[in-house]
């Protein structure tokens, strides 16, 4: 692999680690470059090599996050062993359903969480939590058990339905759901790569070399977003939500 090679998917994994911290949908950078650049590579090692990346990041801002105290871990630990589990299953029902039959209600979905979002200045930008903790837990080991399904299944722009779903539905704010996401990330990049490491589906040295840069996009990026506060979470959400649903667009027609 020659150098222009490397400092493509250095600048990627970078940009990748520093929107996914702040808003998730980092995939959406890293993995269409890995697809670019490795043109004769099987889809699963592309993909494999690219949870290696993410994972270190994701891992990253978890612990940035953590220490700016923005994390509920009493939320973040249960809904993380749920998504991990259904991340798994969703990564065997991929095998036998094709994810163009979901990509048309994602974005259908897509389309309305962003005009939901945007219309609403306020949303997310100071926290109402709308249940009690135990029925919070309950609510949201269910909701990472669904979107963990979906990151094994289709993937893209799991961070973002993670965060969309801990706003609109427990009442975090943007910045407190942005942290409980990345654990939650956490999980199910290390499901994902305990699959693709088994069936030898990943190249290890381009994928750490890559985790290097995305650590450092991570690390910045989860400290602009503490800094910022929600409401500039909530600008690079709706950035990311745009992308996603051009990227779905182009893919169904």
């Amino acid at each position: 692999m020659d150098a222009v090679h490397l400092i493509f998917f250095a600048l990627a994994a970078f940009s990748a680690g520093a929107i996914d911290a702040i808003a998730g949908g980092g995939g959406l950078i890293q993995l269409p470059a890995l697809l670019v650049g490795l043109p004769n590579e099987p889809v699963a090692t592309v993909l494999g090599t690219n949870k290696l990346s993410s994972v270190f990041g994701t891992s990253s801002a978890a612990v940035t996050y953590a220490r700016g105290r923005r994390l509920d871990f009493k939320l973040a630990l249960p809904m993380t062993l749920f998504a991990a589990g259904g991340s798994a299953l969703g990564a065997l029902l991929a095998t036998s359903i094709p994810s163009n039959v979901f990509k048309p209600v994602i974005l259908a979905f897509l389309i309305v969480v962003a005009i939901y979002t945007f219309k609403r200045p306020e949303f997310g930008v100071n926290e109402s939590l709308k249940f009690s903790r135990k029925r919070a837990l309950i609510f949201g080991c269910g909701i990472g058990l669904l979107i963990g399904l979906y990151d094994g299944a289709i993937g893209p722009g799991t961070g973002s339905f993670l965060v969309f779903a801990l706003v609109g539905f427990l009442g975090y704010e943007f910045l407190r759901a942005s942290a409980i996401a990345k654990v939650v990330n956490v999980g199910t990049n290390v499901a994902a790569i305990l699959v693709f490491g088994i069936h030898g589906s990943m190249i290890v040295w381009l994928g750490l070399t890559m985790a290097v840069f995305n650590i450092a996009g991570a690390l910045i990026g989860a400290r602009v977003a503490i800094k910022g506060g929600s409401r500039l979470v909530r600008r690079i959400f709706l950035v990311v939500l745009l992308i996603l649903m051009v990227r779905l667009a182009w893919d169904i027609f």
